[in-house]
């Protein structure tokens, strides 16, 4: 070799080991979360808001700021792909000795997430000093030549004898079915705390749960029960993205206004219109107790429930023709921004029937609720705005006339319409909502909805005469009730029969054939 070919040769060697050298520190940049990680290897991976605080919540867990992480999001919007695929191949990368479990509800669905892992250090490994280790052919259960590796296997089983630094629990529970089955509830907890948490190694160890709402009792439910909130002095963070930002949730994760949509993949973070369209079209294909869980991460008990979802479907009617005979609002006044003001509207037909129409309910302030009720009471022509008994007759009274005279001054309201009437309606006993007789009505087909109204049916389905409050809707659709049909509150009872869904084949009592004895005790 010349001493020319010789310095080239040196100088391409060189440039070699510059170009090493700068790939890999590029690679270890990637480093600094999981998110970063996937969306500078995968041109595929979509980052939305949402995903980026997840990914920040897994950095913490990977630099040992939190040991328990719970996510908690509706379905599809990317977090298996970021928190059980991407996450692992991130905690290797940085931890080569390391042992990840990634379990699921199945096998199938825990191997897929081994595979997708295992492709990730075929195709990446190499910068971060990964090999698959010789022999390592299992796909459920592999090695790394640093002495790492990752087992999936479905919750329940698999984890015996295998050390774990990291577990991740992506939705152990496969339906409705299963979370509702006590036996498989039962199941799940025991294999978690007499198998999986043994598993854990002590110099380093972390469980990440990711999963949508179905049960009180689910998975999620039990490890809150049990260990509670960083924050209320337990062990879980806890990332809560419900599809439509709720405040009673508390302060929102990404700091979205109440009714504000949760970002998604597929869908541009910017366009408010398509996000909001998306999930209110899951809304309405949803039955009420699966919207609530999967989408708001708000799983609620149906038993004792003061009505059934099968009774409230029973009722829902867009077809009948009526002849409303009196029209009417039914205000329950919020305590405060924070609380649900009740705002429902709806009109006594021609059929002895009240038919609710209208339900624009939300976290609302005194403000926002009276200009909210006069908006409805003026688009729906209502004669009367019904408000309960109990709340500062005088305070709500001022709060409707001056949101009325606002609303004409700035000419939404024509000047010369009358504002409605505004009558007070007994509907609590103190505190106690009355809603047992309200309740009864519905069984006998005295109450109709036009239309399904989601929030309102989940507060009827989900509500029990025990619990120490009642949601606004509730209350709202009780004092609609009361004030168009008042003889529903004559002699109301505190625990009325429970009302159960309209046995199959039995036709329901038409209010116009009922005795007037019978409209007075609710039979």
């Amino acid at each position: 070799m010349t001493a020319v070919s010789e310095v080239a040769h040196l100088d391409d060697i060189d440039l070699f080991q510059r170009l090493h050298a700068a790939r890999r520190a590029s690679a270890q940049d990637l480093l600094r979360d999981p998110v970063t990680l996937a969306r500078g290897l995968d041109p595929t991976y979509v980052m939305r808001p949402h995903l980026r605080l997840i990914g920040n919540a897994l950095a913490d867990v990977g630099d040992g700021t939190c040991d328990r992480l719970l996510i908690l999001t509706p379905p599809q919007v990317g977090k298996s792909t970021t928190v059980a695929e991407w996450f692992p191949f991130w905690w290797l990368a940085k931890f080569n000795s390391d042992s990840v479990a990634v379990t699921s509800y199945s096998d199938d669905l825990a191997l897929r997430r081994g595979k997708t892992i295992r492709s990730h250090v075929d195709e990446y490994g190499a910068d971060y000093d990964l090999h698959m280790r010789a022999g390592s052919g299992a796909m459920h259960d592999w090695e790394v030549t640093e002495g790492g590796g990752v087992r999936s296997v479905s919750v329940g089983k698999g984890l015996t004898g295998y050390s774990v630094n990291l577990l991740i629990v992506d939705d152990p529970h496969k339906d409705r079915a299963d979370a509702e089955s006590d036996a498989s509830r039962k199941a799940l907890h025991n294999w978690y705390s007499s198998t999986a948490l043994k598993r854990l190694q002590p110099d380093r160890n972390a469980v990440v749960a990711i999963m949508t709402r179905w049960h009180p009792d689910d998975f999620a439910g039990r490890r809150l029960a049990e260990e509670g909130r960083i924050e209320d002095g337990g062990r879980w963070r806890v990332i809560h993205l419900p599809a439509i930002a709720d405040p009673k949730f508390g302060p929102d994760p990404l700091g979205r206004a109440p009714g504000a949509p949760l970002t998604h993949p597929k869908i541009p973070t910017r366009n408010r219109r398509a996000l909001l369209a998306w999930w209110d079209d899951m809304k309405r294909t949803s039955i009420v107790r699966d919207w609530h869980a999967l989408a708001q991460g708000d799983p609620q008990p149906a038993e004792g429930a003061l009505v059934s979802e099968e009774l409230l479907r029973s009722i829902r009617d867009t077809s009948t023709t009526v002849e409303p005979q009196k029209k009417a609002v039914a205000i329950d006044p919020s305590g405060g921004g924070r609380d649900v003001a009740g705002v429902v509207g709806g009109f006594l037909g021609d059929d002895d029937r009240v038919w609710i129409t209208d339900d624009v309910s939300a976290a609302m302030s005194s403000s926002d609720w009276s200009m909210a009720a006069c908006r409805l009471a003026h688009r729906t022509e209502a004669a009367v705005i019904f408000v309960e008994w109990n709340y500062g007759r005088d305070m709500c009274e001022l709060a409707i006339r001056t949101s009325w005279e606002t609303l004409q001054r700035e000419g939404e309201i024509p000047p010369d319409v009358l504002m409605p009437q505004i009558a007070p309606v007994h509907a609590k006993q103190g505190k106690l909502l009355r809603a047992e007789p309200v309740a009864q009505q519905m069984v006998q087909d005295r109450v109709r909805l036009r239309g399904v109204f989601t929030d309102l049916e989940r507060e009827w389905a989900t509500w029990m005469p025990t619990d120490p409050e009642s949601p606004g809707r509730i209350d709202a659709s009780t004092i609609l009730v009361y004030g168009l049909i008042p003889e529903a509150n004559k002699g109301a009872i505190v625990h009325a029969p429970l009302p159960q869904a309209p046995t199959p084949g039995v036709q329901r009592q038409s209010p116009r054939s009922a005795s007037p004895y019978d409209r007075r005790v609710g039979r």
